[in-house]
């Protein structure tokens, strides 16, 4: 989750300062990315979206089984559903998203019996400091 922090701490200028990694079974980091909807004007350049693209370019193919995608906020119903088709194994997640995440919050995509991937899930890893860096971009 640290490295998650250091990412979405180097968020463009103007977009929501949420950072995703993601890992291989081995630990070794496959791709990061921060939110770039602002930079980019695309409504789906969302860091855990961005970060399982690049992680699957990198391994060659969309299936990340055995990986592991760790973000400093509760995905919201498209990063969800990515991470779910993405066949990722484990999201471990910082702070809870009380008005637009799909992990528990308001919805809970990822553990959906109806669909065909169920990753484990680890909420509140370092929510405290999650929270801290979007309270204090909102507060600006």
């Amino acid at each position: 989750m640290r490295r998650a922090l250091e990412v979405a701490a180097d968020a463009p200028a103007g977009d929501v300062p949420i950072g995703a990694v993601v890992y291989d079974a081995a630990g070794v980091e496959l791709a990061a990315a921060a939110n770039e909807r602002e930079a980019t004007g695309d409504p789906t350049a969302h860091a855990e979206v961005l970060a399982l693209r690049r992680a699957a370019a990198r391994v060659g193919e969309w299936r990340l089984t055995g990986c592991t995608l760790v973000v400093t906020l509760e995905p919201c119903t498209m990063c969800a559903g990515a991470l779910v088709l993405a066949r990722v194994d484990t999201l471990v997640f910082g702070a809870w998203d009380p008005k637009a995440g799909a992990v528990g919050s308001l919805w809970d995509v990822v553990r959906d019996r109806r669909l065909n991937h169920r990753p484990d899930v680890y909420p509140d890893v370092l929510a405290d400091e999650c929270g801290a860096l979007l309270r204090g971009f909102f507060g600006r």
